[in-house]
């Protein structure tokens, strides 16, 4: 019973760690990096729960889908400072 709590409060400080630094990141790349993070904690949470099927959801779709649309829409729309529009 003890471990299940200090898993919840360990796996609960990387949720919240994580969501306050999507937010409080300058950078894009590292914001998306960090939602991942995120997610993957709420994915855990899922499993503590003893709900696997919303766990594996949560992965496939908002860490395997959501997340790589971010990725790709971030090294799409990235402006190379180097190249200048003349």
């Amino acid at each position: 019973m003890v471990y299940e709590t200090i898993a919840f409060a360990l796996f609960a400080l990387i949720t919240v760690g994580c969501s306050l630094g999507v937010v409080l990141v300058q950078d894009i790349w590292h914001s998306a990096l960090l939602l991942g993070g995120a997610l993957l904690s709420v994915a855990v949470h899922y499993v503590m729960l003893q709900a696997e099927f919303l766990a594996a959801m949560q992965v496939l779709v908002y860490v395997g889908g959501v997340l790589i649309l971010i990725t790709f829409a971030v090294m799409l729309t990235r402006i190379n400072p180097e190249v200048s529009s003349t």
